[in-house]
């Protein structure tokens, strides 16, 4: 069992998706961890203290001033002695609170006295998931090193759809596995590169394109939550790096090959980053001037090829090479030709052409072009796109996956 001897405090936020937390206590000690259930006042309204404790088998904690427990300081305890602390569904409420440094009840009290590593897997209106402030309470909770699970997009009790439901228990369980080393990429190795290159033509101005770094943020976190250690080396992305990967940051492409090279070896590679293709020969160490003479004259030279020059690598090359291809016409025609001129395993093609939205937006529509054909995916979040292909990459470095 993945699971077998771990002990998990499992806090259970006050939401309609309180009920899905049932199944994953099943889920977790089907998986032979321990259960410490930790119930909120809100989190009753949803699910009784007693199918909480009967399913989990252990004493239910819901009181900061519970004088048997607090006699031995019960909140310092609870909060040392579990391998992990998940907070399910948590709340918009909640995430604020943790943010904040709030300490009011037994539930707050507990993750700020614990010395463990925290998942949440967010639940809340979508309206709450995309307010300003939920973003801002969540940038600060991961950059405090909180692992992050879902939320999905769908339906919703409240009748909106959109991003906001809670992770099924299924992915719960799974990240709570990647995040106890337990998950099926632990142990592997693998480099993600993300977000936009910038290359010099004066030291005000650069060469680059829309990308946002969406794209490969999604899954680098996605395969770190399935276990792998990750190597994110990106350019200059609007979105920020996920907790609990490797991060290094760079400009130019010919800065990014010798991050990708210092990185080496590697399980599997994925170059999601949008390289530019081109740089200016010989970028002015002074700002350009405008002049009687008219526009400058720009002398372009072509960058390094980092898919190609990792794909065909001899010794030292990563088992498995993922190219991805941002293209306007012709998608799946130039995605497959490009993965025969890279040498690489897979592409992921798609299509940012205007009016996508793609490049830059919070979706992508992706078409997986391996050895064995050609699969359409359909058009989902980039986290959703994410988890996807990391659980492709997962399955084929334990050989069962697509060639």
């Amino acid at each position: 069992m993945a699971l077998a001897g771990r002990r998990v405090l499992l806090v259970i936020g006050g939401g309609i998706a309180a009920y899905k937390v049932l199944e994953l206590i099943r889920l977790l000690r089907g998986a032979g961890a321990t259960v410490a259930p930790v119930l909120t006042r809100a989190g009753a309204q949803f699910v009784t203290p007693l199918s909480v404790a009967a399913l989990a088998g252990e004493r239910l904690h819901s009181e900061l001033f519970d004088l048997t427990s607090e006699a031995e300081m019960g909140h310092i305890q609870l909060s040392r002695a579990a391998d992990l602390v998940v907070v399910a569904p948590c709340t918009a409420d909640l995430m604020a609170k943790m943010a904040g440094g709030h300490a009011d009840d037994l539930a707050t009290t507990l993750l700020m006295a614990t010395d463990k590593r925290v998942l949440i897997a967010p639940a809340m209106n979508v309206r709450m998931w995309e307010h300003p402030a939920t973003r801002r309470n969540l940038a600060c909770l991961q950059a405090d090193g909180v692992a992050v699970v879902g939320p999905d997009e769908g339906d919703m009790a409240c009748g909106e759809f959109g991003p906001g439901r809670m992770a099924e228990p299924g992915a719960i369980l799974a990240a709570i596995e990647a995040a106890l080393g337990a998950g099926p990429l632990a142990g592997r190795h693998v480099i993600v590169t993300s977000g936009p290159t910038q290359e010099p033509i004066d030291p005000v101005r650069y060469i680059a394109n829309r990308s946002s770094g969406a794209q490969g943020a999604a899954l680098a976190a996605a395969l770190r939550d399935l276990g792998a250690r990750v190597s994110l080396v990106t350019g200059p992305a609007a979105v920020p790096p996920p907790a609990g990967v490797d991060v290094v940051r760079v400009e130019t492409a010919a800065e990014m090959l010798e991050a990708v090279r210092g990185r080496l070896p590697a399980d599997a590679a994925v170059f999601a980053a949008a390289v530019a293709d081109w740089r200016v020969a010989q970028a002015s160490g002074q700002k350009i001037k405008k002049g009687p003479d008219g526009p400058p004259v720009l002398r372009m030279a072509e960058n390094p090829d980092i898919l190609a020059t990792v794909a065909r690598m001899g010794e030292g090359r990563p088992r498995l090479v993922v190219g991805f291809a941002a293209e306007t016409d012709a998608v799946q025609q130039n995605a497959a030709a490009k993965r025969l001129r890279k040498g690489c395993d897979w592409i992921v093609a798609n299509d940012v052409s205007a009016g996508t939205g793609i490049m830059g937006g919070t979706e992508n529509a992706v078409t997986l072009i391996t050895d064995a054909g050609v699969e359409v995916w359909p058009r989902a979040a980039k986290a959703a796109v994410a988890r996807q292909l990391a659980a492709r990459i997962a399955a084929h470095l334990a050989g069962g996956a697509v060639a």
